[in-house]
């Protein structure tokens, strides 16, 4: 068995690229690229943190309707948000990414109203 213990990874080449092999060494790619840059376990309608990771706060903008402000921030509005809800919602988006926040949106099953619902949202993407 072996271990690497250390507090840092930098790139030979580039200190932000450490290159990783694929399972069947057919591939490459840059770790930074595979990291989860933001994810938040959040509490409606008190606009609570439960757990996370690069959020700095919540606000609660209404029923069904919050926003999740990075601590640090993500380089474009270009970037992938999943979330995934506590309740039978059949509605949710994420209606403009940009780089300093992520606003969440939740409906009813039925579609015809907001409704709080707790919910954990994960961001893929460059940070800046």
């Amino acid at each position: 068995m072996s271990e690497i213990i250390t507090d840092k990874l930098t790139g030979k080449a580039s200190a932000g690229n450490v290159t990783v092999t694929s399972e069947g060494s057919a591939a490459t790619f840059q770790l930074q690229q595979g990291l989860c840059k933001c994810w938040n376990f959040a509490k409606q309608p008190s606009a609570t943190i439960q757990d996370s990771f690069n959020v700095a706060s919540m606000n609660d903008d209404g029923t069904g309707l919050m926003t999740h402000n990075y601590t640090n921030n993500m380089a474009n509005g270009e970037y992938s948000a999943q979330l995934s809800l506590t309740n039978n919602v059949n509605q949710w988006w994420c209606p403009d990414g940009n780089t300093t926040t992520t606003k969440v949106q939740s409906r009813t099953y039925t579609g015809s109203s907001y409704t709080d619902q707790d919910h954990m949202i994960a961001i893929m993407g460059d940070l800046a």
